[in-house]
């Protein structure tokens, strides 16, 4: 998911969360979702396939307030595409399958995507408009190029939807004129994969010759046992896809290409990158044990809970790893200033819901090896 690059202006500065709880209803294969306490660091178990990267994705898009660059991306990730034809010249080309985004994939008159805090007059929502609405006639959700007419709305506001829900001129034309949407809140987002070269251009290009790039060498030097002693990237400065990134190992006498020293070394580097890169926001990590060993889940985490605490950062990750919700655990307790979380999403039939878990009652639990992935 691509980052929602503008600060918002309605950031909460000062160490209070963006999102001290969440809601999400309607949104791909979460049909309603509650969680009553999120944290500063908030780690999310459960099976594969049950909804933990659907939940980032609400979160992303709630962070883009519904913009259509990330709603592209989301459907274009997840090769929801379908084919249009270009009317003039019969041509067929793949565009995102927005309907994708709504729970069941077929929305209809009065479909809700909702996603935000518990309180829902502060949520984010895409709704397919009612062909009746506010006592002026809409047109039909089929009557316009086959598509439907959707809207957003923000706080109890309507804005102007995204481009892509504008499908034609004539629809353009037949909507009210609304507001433009509030600003984003940052937020980055780390997959599953091994981070590219453009993505640590991009990030070290927002801490390079900062007190924030020796972060990124302690990150390494985690999974390194100390032989780390300084970072780089070489390449021509424009090129973000052309450039690398080499350290200088100690005992060494020249600097080494970072990928060689393996997946851990770049996922702890990328890592501590995009906390100095998401301050004030959000960093969403996919599968967060991802190259990670075991020995040292803890250290990883208590760089993650110290960073996302100085920078003002709201982190949600997700993982299936035994080691790595203990090692969260671990940290915790040795972070007794930064709130966490962790819950489990668990799905009984057609029936999801999170299971939460205490700060005290977690401990136990990760301390004397209770199952809660």
């Amino acid at each position: 998911m691509p980052a929602a690059t503008a600060p918002a202006q309605d950031a909460k500065i000062g160490g209070e969360l963006h999102l001290p709880d969440l809601r999400i209803e309607g949104f791909r294969g979460i049909d309603a979702l509650s969680v009553s306490r999120l944290g500063r660091v908030t780690l999310i178990g459960g099976k594969n396939s049950v909804g933990k990267t659907t939940l980032l994705d609400a979160v992303g898009v709630y962070a883009a307030r519904g913009s259509d660059d990330v709603l592209h991306a989301l459907l274009r990730r997840s090769e929801e595409l379908t084919t249009s034809v270009e009317k003039e010249t019969g041509e067929k080309a793949p565009t995102p399958n927005y309907a994708a985004l709504f729970h069941g994939r077929e929305p209809s008159q009065g479909s809700l995507i909702s996603i935000g805090p518990i309180d829902k007059a502060k949520h984010l929502n895409i709704k397919v408009r009612s062909q009746w609405e506010d006592g002026r006639r809409y047109p039909d959700i089929h009557e316009i190029d086959g598509e439907p007419t959707l809207v957003t709305e923000f706080r109890g506001q309507e804005f102007e939807p995204p481009a892509a829900f504008a499908f034609s001129r004539r629809r353009r034309a037949q909507q009210m004129e609304l507001p433009p949407p509030p600003s984003p809140i940052h937020c980055e987002f780390m997959s599953p994969n091994t981070i590219d070269n453009r993505a640590i251009a991009r990030h070290w290009d927002g801490v390079a010759l900062t007190d924030d790039e020796s972060r990124a060498a302690q990150a390494l030097n985690i999974a390194l046992d100390g032989g780390v002693e300084r970072v780089a990237m070489i390449g021509e400065w424009t090129d973000r896809a052309g450039r690398r990134a080499v350290a200088k190992i100690k005992g060494q006498p020249r600097p080494v290409p970072l990928r060689s020293l393996g997946d851990g070394a770049m996922r702890m580097f990328g890592v501590a990158l995009a906390l100095a890169n998401s301050q004030d926001g959000f960093l969403l990590i996919d599968e967060a044990e991802n190259g990670v060993h075991h020995s040292v889940q803890r250290s990883y985490w208590r760089m993650v809970l110290q960073a996302a605490q100085e920078y003002n950062v709201q982190v949600f990750a997700t993982t299936h790893s035994w080691d790595c919700v203990r090692g969260f655990a671990q940290a915790l307790a040795d972070a007794e200033t930064v709130k966490g979380a962790y819950f489990r999403m668990d799905r009984r039939g057609d029936c999801l819901r999170a299971v939460e878990y205490s700060d005290d009652g977690f401990k136990v639990a990760a301390k004397q090896g209770i199952e809660v992935r």
